[in-house]
């Protein structure tokens, strides 16, 4: 059961690729950060952890991913689910998961206008009260778009915290996709360790 709903959610985060808009604006409930400008005037923050985040992971263990050169810390009982070259998927003992995409892109790919796409996407979704956050993140001098989903209508259906960020490694343009999830009912159980988790990524790139 956890490897399908783990399968679901790799899916579900892959359709998210295929929004490319203009955006302008910024919306987040979280104050503890820092931040910068972006060149297109949206706000970019960088983790600043509260002393829960990092007290969830503080007897953690590193844990890379070789083939992309991304490592993570990971709290105590977090064990391997599949790691290959383009996909990276932990999880802990209770239902909770790291599930990690690469995607390879071409060399003349608009990062930027599809991060201004996600982040307007986002911005649509706090209307429409799909997520409760969103924000342009710095994590490890890769920008993103992180955000966290509000809670679904059912407490057994994902709830995700997740992250898009674009690099370049290996001589390739790639979409970083990390997203942490878990069954709507035990998202507040496990929120501080998944910012923890995020805010401890080190990003590999050129």
């Amino acid at each position: 059961m956890k490897s399908v709903l783990a399968i679901g959610m790799i899916v579900l985060s892959l359709t998210f690729c295929s929004r490319f808009k203009d955006l302008k604006g910024d919306h987040s409930n979280n104050s503890n950060r820092s931040s910068s400008s972006s060149s297109s005037g949206v706000k970019v923050e960088r983790p600043e952890p509260t002393a829960a985040q990092t007290a969830s992971i503080a007897n953690g263990s590193a844990v890379k991913w070789d083939q992309q050169g991304i490592s993570w810390t990971l709290p105590m009982g977090w064990t391997s689910m599949d790691v290959k070259k383009e996909t990276f998927n932990y999880q802990s003992g209770d239902g909770a998961f790291l599930l990690v995409n690469i995607s390879v892109m071409s060399d003349d790919f608009p990062t930027e206008a599809s991060l201004d796409a996600y982040y307007k996407g986002k911005a649509d979704d706090l209307k429409n009260g799909k997520v409760e956050e969103f924000r342009m993140l710095e994590i490890d001098g890769v920008k993103g778009v992180q955000w966290r989903e509000s809670m679904p209508e059912g407490k057994t259906d994902p709830r995700r915290l997740q992250w898009i960020a674009y690099r370049k490694y290996g001589g390739q343009v790639q979409m970083v996709n990390v997203m942490l999830s878990t069954e709507g009912g035990k998202f507040a159980d496990h929120q501080d360790q998944f910012y923890g988790i995020l805010y401890s990524t080190k990003v590999g790139h050129e």
